[in-house]
C-alpha cells in the first residue's frame, strides 16, 4: 500500500535495507532522511563483509545514525556475497508483520524479484541506487529515488536537463494529466503524481532541478495549465491541464 493512503495518524513503519557494497556511505544520512518521507524507519540494517576493508568507511557512521550491521562474509572472490542475507532477512520481516513496507538501498539488480514479491504481498516498495541500476529492478519498485538526486540537492532550481530526459519526462507527465483529467481536461496535481510515479517509478522532480513536481510543471507553461483553490477544509489544492 502506497504509504500515502495511510492514516496520518499512524505512519506506515519501514525497514531500511541497505547492501554495503552496493551503496555510498556518505549518503547514509541522506537515505535515512529520503526514506522517513514514506513512513517511520523501525528496522534498520547494513549488509557487508565487515572484516573487509572496503567497508571501513561506513563504520564511523552506523552508531551515530544507529543503523544495525550484518556480518555476511564473502566466501567467492568477487561475488557480491551480501544478496542473499538481505533477502533471507527481507522474506522474514515480510512474513513477520512487523513492517508495512521497505526500503531497499542498491544498485544490483539481483533484488528484483524480493521488490516483486514484497509488493505481491501489498507491501509499499521504494528503492534507493545509483542512475546506472537496471530497470528491472527500478520498475519492481512502487518508487525508485536515485542516489544523484540526493546527492545534488543543493543544485540551482531551474538547472539544465538533458533534452532526452527532459522529452521523456513531458511525455510521461502529459499522459498522466490525460490519465487522471476529469471532463473539463483539469486533474489533480496529487493524481497526477500517482500517475506518473505509476508510469516510471524512478520520476523525481529533483532530476529536472525542481523539489517539487508543481514548480516543475509551472516551469512549462507552454504545455500546462495549473490553478490552485480552496477545499473543504480549507487547504490548497493544485489543478493542471494540458495547454490549448
Amino acid at each position: 500500500m502506497n504509504p500515502s493512503q495511510e492514516s496520518s495518524a499512524q505512519a506506515p513503519s519501514l525497514a531500511l535495507l541497505i547492501d554495503g557494497d552496493n551503496a555510498q556511505p556518505s549518503l547514509l544520512g541522506l537515505m535515512l532522511a529520503e526514506t522517513a518521507r514514506y513512513g517511520s524507519i523501525t528496522v534498520r540494517r547494513i549488509y557487508g563483509d565487515w572484516t573487509s576493508p572496503q567497508m571501513s568507511g561506513w563504520k564511523g557512521m552506523l552508531h551515530t545514525h544507529a543503523v544495525q550491521p550484518v556480518q555476511q562474509f564473502r566466501y567467492t572472490t568477487g561475488k557480491n556475497a551480501t544478496d542473499s542475507a538481505l533477502i533471507i532477512d527481507a522474506m522474514d520481516l515480510l512474513h513477520s508483520g512487523m513492517v508495512s513496507g521497505f526500503c531497499i538501498a542498491s544498485s544490483d539488480s539481483d533484488y528484483t524479484r524480493l521488490a516483486t514479491r514484497i509488493r505481491e504481498q501489498g507491501l509499499f516498495v521504494v528503492g534507493v541506487g545509483k542512475k546506472q541500476t537496471p530497470k528491472s529492478f527500478v520498475n519492481a519498485c512502487d518508487v525508485f529515488v536515485y542516489t544523484e538526486n540526493l546527492a545534488d540537492e543543493a543544485r540551482p532550481s531551474g538547472a539544465e536537463p538533458k533534452s532526452s530526459e527532459e522529452a521523456s519526462w513531458v511525455d510521461t507527465a502529459k499522459k498522466a494529466v490525460e490519465s487522471a483529467g476529469q471532463d473539463d481536461g483539469w486533474a489533480l496535481l496529487s493524481a497526477v503524481g500517482s500517475y506518473i510515479r505509476q508510469l516510471d517509478p524512478a520520476f523525481d522532480p529533483r532530476s529536472f532541478g525542481y523539489k517539487q513536481l508543481s514548480l516543475l510543471i509551472k516551469s512549462r507553461h507552454d504545455l500546462f495549465e495549473t490553478r490552485k483553490s480552496k477545499s473543504a477544509e480549507g487547504t490548497s489544492v493544485f489543478f493542471v491541464k494540458l495547454a490549448g
